[in-house]
């Protein structure tokens, strides 16, 4: 194998290794470690994104066109984003025990639907709809505590608006605020660690720092036209 192809084929491995950081995840909600689940959900994040940049930059799709890229990173994308965080949410308690499998259900089935929505992204790099980030919405329902019945209707909404028409930001990929995105994305990866290494009950600082940058995350979205 040229060394050409060997470079673009360990892309596809190092997209591959979220699979790994998956099971990883699922092991450890199984055993409730929910900060180790929490851990390697975030070291996939990590991998997810950087893995495109050097894909492209490597040229992998035209060099290996026998393996597609994208769908191996739809393929960990679900399971990272959408299906341990369903089990995390739907096995952990924070929801009233009659609804939590049927969330769960409902988790999975949005997200499916969504990774296979041609039309999940916009011209300018946008998410329509709420992009299936259960991995993010499963750590807030953890770090927050909420009632649970309002997290079952937090859970509710985020499902319904897989579907809304509205802008979600890509922070590193969309060209509107970029600069202040990244800050604000790195920020976010710092208080989050802190969150995992406090054991998921950070100071209400850190607490409100989070969810003052999601706001900020979700605003940016819906001040753009659908």
């Amino acid at each position: 194998m040229p060394p050409s192809e060997i470079r673009a084929f360990s892309v596809h491995v190092l997209t591959a290794t979220g699979a790994a950081l998956a099971l990883g995840a699922l092991i450890a909600a199984a055993a409730a470690q929910w900060e180790a689940m929490f851990a390697c959900l975030g070291l996939a994040l990590i991998v997810d994104g950087i893995d495109g940049t050097i894909a492209r930059r490597l040229k992998v799709a035209q060099v290996l066109p026998r393996w597609s890229g994208d769908v191996l990173d739809l393929v960990v994308d679900f399971v990272t984003y959408v299906f341990v965080p369903a089990y995390a949410i739907a096995a952990s308690g924070l929801l009233p025990q009659p609804l939590a499998v049927p969330a769960g259900i409902v988790i999975v089935v949005t997200g499916a639907l969504y990774f296979a929505d041609r039309n999940m992204k916009t011209a300018d790099n946008y998410f329509r709809g709420f992009p299936a980030l259960w991995n993010l919405a499963a750590f807030y329902l953890f770090v927050l505590k909420l009632p649970p019945w309002i997290a079952a209707a937090v859970v509710a909404a985020l499902a319904a608006l897989t579907f809304a028409p509205f802008k979600f930001i890509h922070p590193t990929r969309v060209a509107r605020l970029r600069l202040v995105n990244l800050v604000a994305l790195v920020t976010w990866a710092v208080l989050a660690l802190d969150a995992v290494i406090e054991g998921l009950v950070p100071g209400p600082w850190v607490s409100a720092a989070l969810v003052a940058i999601a706001v900020y995350f979700l605003g940016v979205g819906l001040t753009e036209k659908a």
